[in-house]
């Protein structure tokens, strides 16, 4: 069976991922705008919620939403970050930045290993922004990335099969494939046959909210449905089923 990774926002996010059979999680907070850095009383929370579950929490590491280029005040904000995390405790990082050429930027990235400090580091889907993404493993594997999460540029991982199975068959020692991206339950057998190492989801169901006043934006919010993860791990294990249903 691969790994099953969730993406989670908060504390009962980690716990529902855990208690549906995940491998790991990533991170995270504003999933709405693709995910960005979590706060240090949440990365703390949920380290202590799960601990004892090995490497099982990996934080995104994104200052912004928005492109991948980022300036130099950008990378040095996510450096910061990035030690902040390790210190917290956190057991891998996940981070991507491209060039303006949108090849990846070999700098940043080699200035966020150093501070990662031996952690494990997932190169996130910037790479789908990369005219050729089978080509960047090389540059990922040189710089000592341990996992690259990509749909094989498309907007949906099933319909970057092709190159996600290329991906995972020429990626160099060492580099494991995650497929993500609009992955579906009846995507899961396809995906396994593609030969990628592990699928990442974030199994999000909306609460709604009553709306109290003009402020404050939306008042619904995400959170991470148990039987979605649950789902997204019996598939993986050959036993989905067959219900039609997003889990990005």
């Amino acid at each position: 069976m691969i790994d099953l990774e969730i993406a989670v926002q908060d504390v009962a996010g980690a716990l529902v991922a855990a208690s549906g059979g995940a491998a790991r999680i990533e991170l995270c907070t504003a999933l709405r705008l693709g995910g960005l850095t979590p706060s240090q009383g949440v990365t703390e929370q949920t380290l202590e919620a799960t601990e004892g579950r090995g490497a099982f929490v990996h934080a995104l590491v994104r200052s912004r939403g928005g492109g991948f280029v980022y300036d130099s005040h950008e990378v040095a904000t996510m450096e910061r970050e990035i030690r902040a995390l390790r210190r917290a405790g956190v057991h891998g990082i996940v981070v991507g930045a491209l060039t303006p050429e949108a090849r990846i930027d070999t700098e940043a990235l080699r200035r966020w290993l150093d501070a990662a400090e031996g952690l494990a580091v997932t190169f996130h889907r910037a790479i789908d922004s990369c005219p050729e993404p089978l080509g960047e493993l090389a540059t990922l594997a040189e710089a000592g990335v341990r996992r690259v999460l990509t749909s094989g540029g498309a907007a949906r991982s099933i319909d970057g099969l092709a190159v996600l199975e290329a991906m995972s068959a020429q990626a160099p020692a060492g580099i494991e494939v995650m497929a993500g991206g609009g992955v579906r339950i009846e995507d899961l057998p396809a995906l396994q046959r593609a030969g990628v190492d592990a699928v990442h989801l974030s199994a999000r169901a909306v609460v709604p909210g009553v709306a109290l006043g003009p402020g404050g934006g939306t008042s619904d919010w995400d959170v991470t449905c148990l039987e979605l993860v649950r789902e997204a791990h019996a598939g993986l294990s050959g036993s989905g089923l067959s219900r039609s249903h997003s889990l990005n």
